[in-house]
């Protein structure tokens, strides 16, 4: 499994390289895993050397998506050092709340150039090898995707486009007999919540309204993106996955009341 993960250095990212490795090495196959990432930092280091020590063979690569040129670059990287391309997991974003209307032109373009362009260029780049391999790709958007978040900023609008970037891509490579799956996260721990879920009270009522009763963990993302990048999801493509402990499926719960026919 000869793998490319975008914002592997933490959270959602660094858990799908290592949940990706364990299983190639449980199915007898050797890991190659390109780790990367808006810098190189520590962060993206451990993840190379838990790799490495798990069996695997792993890269640290660097460099901003919101720059065009760099996709092209972070694949041409991978394949070079791997031979090919058998999945792609294109995970980076960013995220920047506030009003639609009080965004900057520079605040909705460098959104989109992250979520959206770059994913669509790697996406681009990597189709080829991906034919190649009768490979998969995945890509992360966000149940901030599937519905509208107000106060989001473009982040909602950039997460749905990239759902549909996904889907149509999907499509049209299906011929190639390649795959292309979406998982969207619901609360989640990462480096872009933690913050926010280190206040016991807003942890607390985001529990309370999640029929799991729990936050999400990286590892329930990377156990659902390694599934639809590999063998097991061999006839699933076009899918968008909610992984998010029941909570989208749960809104009509929050209305006070039942309706009844009865007197």
């Amino acid at each position: 499994m000869r793998a490319l993960v975008s914002g592997g250095s933490s959270g959602i990212g660094a858990a799908t390289c290592l949940r990706i490795t364990e299983a190639a090495l449980a199915r007898g196959e050797k890991p190659m895993i390109a780790v990367c990432g808006n810098e190189l930092n520590n962060g993206q280091e451990q993840v190379v050397r838990s790799i490495q020590s798990m069996g695997g063979t792993a890269i640290a690569l660097s460099g901003d998506l919101g720059d065009p040129d760099v996709p092209g670059r972070l694949v041409a990287a991978a394949v070079a050092e791997f031979g090919g391309l058998d999945a792609l997991i294109a995970n980076a974003g960013i995220a920047n709340p506030g009003q639609i209307c009080d965004l900057s032109i520079e605040d909705w373009d460098s959104m989109f150039s992250v979520n959206l362009r770059g994913a669509w260029l790697l996406a681009k780049a990597s189709y080829p090898h991906l034919k190649e391999s009768r490979g998969s790709a995945c890509f992360t958007s966000s149940m901030s995707g599937q519905l509208p978040h107000a106060g989001s900023g473009a982040y909602s609008p950039s997460k749905a486009a990239l759902t549909m970037l996904a889907q149509t891509l999907a499509l049209e490579w299906a011929p190639e007999g390649i795959r292309v799956n979406v998982v969207s996260p619901g609360m989640t721990h990462t480096r872009m919540t933690e913050k926010m879920y280190a206040d016991p009270q807003i942890k607390k009522a985001r529990e309370g309204i999640i029929p799991l009763a729990r936050i999400g963990d990286p590892a329930d993302i990377a156990n659902v993106i390694e599934f639809l990048v590999g063998p097991l999801s061999g006839y699933v493509t076009g899918q968008d996955i909610c992984v998010d402990g029941g909570f989208s499926k749960s809104i009509l719960s929050h209305i006070p009341g039942r309706p009844s026919s009865k007197p």
